[in-house]
């Protein structure tokens, strides 16, 4: 049993910043399931939208975000993250991260993507996202207050129950039981505060841009504890994945259609006008039910993006990665369009928390993709979600320093190591593997782009009886990562089915068949679910 400061979970740019900030006045244990650059950070492609240029306003950018979110953001979050966005982007300059600057002396080339008004989209190449890890990563192992555990995977959340005690106040989180992956033994963690910056759940469907280690662990924690989740029957898909079998998990990023790209059937014509009169350019939602309804209609397998007509040297240059990875698999960019479908991206609900990254349950935050603060509402603006993560960090990180005095004084009470009992090893991983295929199998065809009730209702009655055999697995066998990570998709496929069963309505990224109208009237809210 070990004891830290602060407990953080996750290794993307909003676990990284946090740590490096809460570092200079407190002991930090930072645990990654994987390695460190094993993230949703690390993939990102578009960048970082901020108001950046004197052309820009942030009155502008809010009216983006608010579009965007089809009227389900908090108006008070986006104001303050966008009027915050400056900052935490020169934060990230002085952390080291290299942004690619504009040709006539600007301080900053600035992307334009489907759903802003504006070039606000400050990125490094086609690389944003590895480039803010490795400076992140340099300032974290730089900082003798950081200790950061690889292939560390958290299992549970400790929790201080205080009911019969303290009425109306909230049960208290104390860390976290960790798996250690290289012995298989479960480990103890307590600590004064805990973060869950564990990204998203895009492996709880069939087809997604999300790394191996995006299965809702934070979530599935938090909710099991007792915390607030919320809006996870939001779920992004992002438009534009690369058709090709063998190149897993890549996406053509926003950008390119940001920079001229055009949608096109496989007759070449284009077709997004038909369904969004933003054409291309139109917000992730809208292009992904597009190019859904023109696969649907057409029967085939993918669309592309026709983005040939511009400069070789431009693209090579702006979308080097992108360009590397197409030619490898057989598509030059410069000369032919690249075949597309969209595939699980983004997580737009999450743990709710406060406006300081805070949830409902006591010592514990949580931040980036795997927080709900209310500043994507039902769809997120292209960008946005890298803005979330360092704006919430320091915000998170502010809190704790401000409430450090008190927390500090708490007193950490003793908690039970991890009872494995009469459990034994798992001999069969087929056991695993057929449940793991099923819920995927299940929320891709059901629970996907477009909805319906009776799928819905259907997905209930499966996934129930596969809910009681991994929890009986779970209780049985020696727990492994594998295990751990099925168990934490089955509940977070259970919540998204059930968010999405209560929104009766057709708004963002959640389009019922059987409700196509927005109702403002009963729907304009959150949905909040928890086990308490």
């Amino acid at each position: 049993m070990s004891v830290t400061d602060v407990l953080v979970i996750g290794s993307g740019v909003a676990g990284l910043s946090f740590a490096i900030k809460v570092a200079r006045f407190a002991k930090v244990t930072l645990v990654t399931k994987k390695g460190c650059v094993d993230t949703a950070t690390n993939l990102a492609q578009g960048g970082v939208a901020a108001v950046l240029s004197e052309k820009d306003r942030f009155s502008d950018h809010v009216n983006d975000t608010l579009m965007s979110g089809d009227h389900l953001c908090h108006e008070d979050i986006v104001r303050l993250v966008v009027e915050e966005g400056p900052d935490r982007v020169r934060e990230l300059i002085d952390f080291g991260v290299s942004f690619q600057a504009g040709q006539k002396g600007e301080e900053f080339d600035l992307g334009m993507e489907g759903g802003h008004s504006a070039r606000r989209v400050a990125h490094a190449q086609d690389l944003t996202g590895r480039e803010i890890e490795r400076a992140l990563l340099e300032n974290a192992y730089a900082s003798p207050n950081i200790e950061i555990l690889e292939d560390y995977l958290a299992i549970d959340l400790l929790v201080e129950s205080k009911a019969g005690k303290l009425v109306g106040t909230s049960d208290r989180c104390l860390g976290a039981y960790v798996l250690n992956r290289t012995n298989g033994e479960v480990e103890t963690r307590r600590a004064k505060v805990t973060v869950l910056c564990s990204g998203g759940c895009g492996k709880v469907y069939l087809y997604t841009t999300n790394p191996d280690i995006a299965t809702g662990d934070g979530v599935a924690m938090a909710y099991r504890a007792g915390a607030e989740v919320a809006n996870l029957e939001f779920i992004q898909f992002h438009p534009t994945c690369f058709y090709n079998d063998a190149a897993k998990n890549f996406l053509i990023s926003e950008a390119v259609r940001g920079e001229g790209g055009i949608l096109i059937n496989e007759q070449g014509v284009p077709f997004m006008k038909q369904y969004d009169e933003r054409g291309d350019l139109a917000t992730r939602d809208a292009v992904a039910r597009g190019i859904d309804a023109e696969m649907k209609k057409s029967g085939a397998d993918c669309v592309y993006v026709d983005i040939s007509h511009k400069e070789s040297s431009f693209l090579k240059k702006r979308f080097p990665n992108i360009y590397g990875t197409c030619k490898r698999y057989g598509v030059d960019i410069t000369r032919e369009p690249i075949p597309v479908v969209p595939a699980a991206h983004y997580m737009c609900g999450g743990v709710r928390v406060d406006k300081w990254g805070v949830s409902s349950l006591e010592n514990l935050l949580a931040l980036g993709e795997t927080a709900c603060t209310g500043l994507h509402g039902a769809n997120r603006l292209a960008s946005n979600s890298l803005l979330e993560a360092v704006v919430f960090a320091h915000r998170g990180a502010k809190w704790v320093g401000d409430n450090w005095q008190d927390i500090n004084k708490i007193s950490m009470p003793n908690v039970h190591d991890w009872r494995v009992g009469e459990a034994c090893s798992i001999e069969e991983n087929v056991l695993i593997t057929h449940n793991w295929d099923q819920i995927r199998r299940l929320m891709w065809n059901y629970v996907g782009i477009v909805r319906r009730e009776k799928r819905l209702e259907l997905v209930k009655r499966r996934i129930r009886p596969l809910l009681d055999e991994i929890r009986e697995h779970f209780h049985d066998y020696l727990l492994t990562a594998d295990l751990v990570e099925l168990r934490n998709i089955a509940v977070v496929a259970e919540l998204i089915v059930r968010s999405a069963s209560m929104r009766r309505e057709s708004r963002g990224l959640h389009f019922m068949v059987d409700y196509p109208d927005r109702d403002d009237a009963r729907y304009s809210r959150d949905t909040v679910l928890s086990c308490r």
